[in-house]
């Protein structure tokens, strides 16, 4: 049954953000370290967990030692999210190289009866590390609601493409950013989500890993940020778990400052042709 609040019939859910210093590499351990958080956010009334990307190995370009053709990650989250009858958002790697010799980076929400009701594959592979020479980009977005909020979500990188974030607010009121940011660019990393929420009238759960993993070091920096850019919770530089209960008044935020009324869709796509067709001249 949907929880509801008193005004207006909004929405409620209490989300848990698992900060989590993930073990290399090394999915059987990390699946057994996630049982424990997934527990103790349970305990503490969590109806949703989030884990960052690439959850139970990091993020490695050794595909090889990541990548699934069995959804080995998508089973075990399946049976922690009916066992503690709760949602689960996780990260793994897709085995795809017999379609085009390549993988992709997905985030995968399972439902508290274990069904899978989102799966995205990342849209943007960071390619300033490689990341496109081994996964290939997905094409579609991730909807989903959770306690009838609509929600989406995405990956790491993508955080740095604002379109992307207009299109899917248009229907999403909360969007999951998963993530394995470093801690070199973390001031990127918190400017952006807050200008990712003033700009689309969202939530955002921003869930990032910490400490040094595979080489490169994290400041985790997770947190929730309210529709006006409000940063509402957040944990830095030690593992963690962010509760907050968050209530959907992203529409009283829409209402009250229209926008995304104002926004030139077609516009944008003429000066874009415009732009482009002046570069090939």
């Amino acid at each position: 049954m949907e929880k509801q609040t008193n005004r207006k019939n909004e929405r409620q859910l209490k989300i848990a953000l698992a900060q989590t210093a993930i073990c290399w590499e090394a999915k059987e351990q990390n699946y057994q370290i996630a049982q424990k958080w997934v527990q103790d956010a349970v305990m503490q009334g969590a109806e949703a967990v989030f884990f960052p990307e690439m959850s139970f190995t990091g993020f490695s370009m050794n595909t090889d030692a990541t990548k699934e053709g069995d959804e080995r990650t998508i089973s075990c989250m399946r049976a922690l999210a009916r066992q503690y009858h709760v949602r689960i958002g996780f990260g793994w790697v897709k085995d795809c190289m017999a379609e085009c010799g390549k993988c992709e980076n997905h985030y995968t929400v399972v439902d508290s009866e274990g069904t899978v009701c989102s799966d995205y594959a990342k849209i943007h592979p960071f390619s300033y590390a490689g990341e496109d020479a081994k996964f290939q980009g997905g094409s579609a977005l991730a909807q989903f609601a959770l306690n009838g909020i609509p929600c989406s979500s995405v990956i790491c990188y993508d955080l740095r493409f604002p379109e992307l974030f207009q299109v899917i607010s248009d229907k999403a009121h909360l969007i999951v950013v998963a993530a394995n940011w470093p801690a070199k660019r973390s001031a990127h990393w918190k400017a952006l989500l807050q200008a990712r929420a003033i700009e689309n009238q969202v939530y955002l759960l921003a869930v990032n890993c910490v400490g040094s993993i595979g080489g490169v070091q994290y400041t985790g920096d997770s947190c929730v940020i309210d529709p006006d850019g409000v940063v509402r919770a957040s944990l830095s530089a030690s593992e963690g778990m962010i509760y907050y209960e968050l209530t959907d008044d992203a529409e009283r935020y829409r209402k009250a400052f229209p926008v995304k009324q104002d926004r030139q869709r077609t516009l944008y796509a003429s000066l874009e042709a415009q732009a482009m067709e002046k570069v090939e001249k």
